[in-house]
């Protein structure tokens, strides 16, 4: 390999590290809370509301069901809006994080259900107030199940920033199709696919020890 095809391949890792790492601090930003809401409103939930767990689900099942590569060229006038261009990796974190919020909302509403209702109804017993509960209570008790879902929406990611690259949104996608696919370039195709095999097996790991350690500790 020379040292031309280093270089690119270098700098289309660093852009679907960048989008990644973007997109999944947004979607913990956004999908927490909205997973959080969807555990609390639900039946038998410590906060429970019908109207507004069916419209939360509503919204959020609306997100998870169009394909990721429709989707972004759908909000095109958004991410235009927001970061001033539809292209490049900038622009690709927005899609990216539109699409991760919801699958991430879905995750964290799984882990919190999974908690023991004992434990929150010990907590209710003693007078603790709402959020109390959700922070002091659900929250820990649910921390390896929020790690692992957190790192599964990071796996998804690399799929989906692949993906930008069909639209010119850099990163390793867009090396592969216009290096590997376009100039034919068999080579460079599968160094790409062999990146992000190694970023899919090392995010999944480093995700799956980090839970087994507070498994432990626990």
């Amino acid at each position: 390999m020379n040292q031309a095809a280093l270089s690119l391949l270098w700098q289309a890792t660093q852009e679907t590290l960048l989008m990644v790492g973007a997109a999944t601090v947004l979607a913990v930003l956004g999908g927490l809370p909205l997973g959080i809401l969807l555990a609390v409103t639900g039946p038998g939930g410590i906060l429970e509301k019908g109207w507004l767990n069916r419209t939360l689900g509503a919204v959020v099942n609306l997100g998870r069901s169009v394909p990721f590569i429709i989707l972004m060229v759908a909000i095109i006038p958004f991410t235009r809006r927001i970061v001033g261009t539809s292209i490049g990796t900038t622009a690709a974190i927005v899609p990216l994080t539109v699409a991760a919020i919801p699958f991430l909302a879905r995750l964290v509403e799984g882990a919190l259900k999974e908690v023991d209702p004992g434990v929150i109804e010990a907590a209710e017993s003693m007078g603790t107030a709402l959020l109390q509960i959700i922070y002091k209570v659900l929250l820990p008790e649910a921390l390896p199940a929020l790690v692992l879902a957190i790192t599964v929406t990071a796996v998804n990611l690399v799929g989906y920033s692949a993906m930008a690259g069909a639209i010119g949104g850099g990163g390793l996608g867009d090396l592969a199709i216009r290096y590997g696919y376009q100039r034919f370039r068999g080579d460079i195709m599968l160094q790409t696919i062999a990146i992000l095999v190694l970023l899919v097996q090392g995010m999944q790991m480093l995700g799956d020890r980090i839970a087994q350690k507070l498994y432990h500790r626990e």
